[in-house]
């Protein structure tokens, strides 16, 4: 990637996670809100299950490349901390090709699913009804930026991430 490319890629991904941060909290409150709403007034609402359902969805997708890109995810390195620091970087390249090619394909089905969800103008059946193209457009796009991170963890070598 260039130069000005990649640090434009990192800050989106940033963008993403601290979006995702703010949605996690919203999701809390939401929760909290309706669970109050139901126990405690018996008037549950009619749009927090749904809303919360699809910004989980946010929340795994959009910010998986950030978390790759920082190495966040939790491990087992057993095996791994033993093995050769060769034998390492072949396991790391392996996996960031499958990684590429899942997300590829999850990028390519993830985007005819939202295309045909915006084509014939699929909605949720309930109260709130949302557009189904919405929830959807977050698999192209989540998956999109990780085979993006995941093929730049095929070129880069892992070290500490510089955070701006």
């Amino acid at each position: 990637m260039s130069k000005i490319a990649m640090p434009l890629f990192n800050q989106v991904t940033r963008t993403a996670r601290v979006l995702g941060q703010v949605v996690l909290a919203f999701m809390v409150l939401t929760i909290c809100f309706d669970a109050a709403m139901r126990y405690v007034f018996a008037a549950p609402t009619s749009w927090s299950h749904e809303v919360n359902t699809f910004l989980i969805t946010y929340v795994a997708l959009m910010t998986a490349a950030d978390v790759q890109r920082t190495d966040d995810h939790i491990r087992i390195t057993f095996f791994t901390d033993r093995l050769s620091e060769v034998a390492r970087t072949v396991i790391r390249i392996a996996i960031a090709c499958v990684g590429v090619a899942f997300c590829g394909v999850m990028t390519w089905r993830g985007a005819l699913t939202a295309f045909q969800a915006w084509e014939y103008g699929e909605r949720v059946s309930s109260s709130f009804g949302t557009p189904l193209v919405l929830p959807y457009s977050l698999l192209p796009v989540g998956f999109g930026l990780l085979a993006l991170q995941f093929a730049l963890g095929i070129f880069n070598r892992p070290g500490p991430v510089q955070e701006a």
